[in-house]
C-alpha cells in the first residue's frame, strides 16, 4: 500500500487542474496545478476545507447540483463546459466500494490543438 505522500506526488504530476469536492461540495484536495491556478493566477487562498461554492459564480450553483445529481444518479462523468483557456471541464464521480457516490473531482483538461490533416 502505497503512503499518503505517494498518493500526492502520483496528483502532483498529472498536469492537469484536480480539484476533489466531497458529497457536501466541500474541497477536499487540490493537486499542484489547481494550486497554481486558483492560488497564483486566480487570487484565491486555501480553497481546502471551503465550500466549492465560493470559487465560482453563484449562477453556477445550480448547474453544479444538477450535474452532481447526475452522477448521484449513477453516471461516472458529467461534462461541465469549455472554459475560455480551452480546457474541457468535467466533474467525475469518486465512489466507495460499494458503489455509493462519496465526492467527485473536477479535471480542467486541455484540448487537443486541432492538426491540418495531411490527407487530401
Amino acid at each position: 500500500m502505497l503512503n499518503p505522500a505517494t498518493y500526492e506526488a502520483i496528483l502532483d504530476s498529472i498536469p492537469h487542474r484536480l480539484v476533489f469536492v466531497d458529497s457536501t461540495h466541500v474541497i477536499r484536495y487540490l493537486n499542484r496545478a489547481a494550486k497554481a491556478w486558483f492560488y497564483t493566477k486566480r487570487g484565491f487562498s486555501e480553497l481546502v476545507g471551503q465550500s466549492l461554492f465560493a470559487c465560482h459564480k453563484p449562477e453556477s450553483r445550480d448547474t453544479i447540483l444538477a450535474l452532481y445529481e447526475r452522477l448521484r444518479q449513477g453516471e461516472e462523468a458529467v461534462f461541465v463546459k469549455v472554459t475560455p483557456e480551452k480546457e474541457k471541464a468535467s466533474m467525475i464521480a469518486v465512489r466507495d466500494p460499494d458503489g455509493n457516490l462519496i465526492g467527485y473531482w473536477e479535471r480542467f483538461e486541455a484540448l487537443a490543438p486541432e492538426v491540418p490533416s495531411t490527407i487530401g
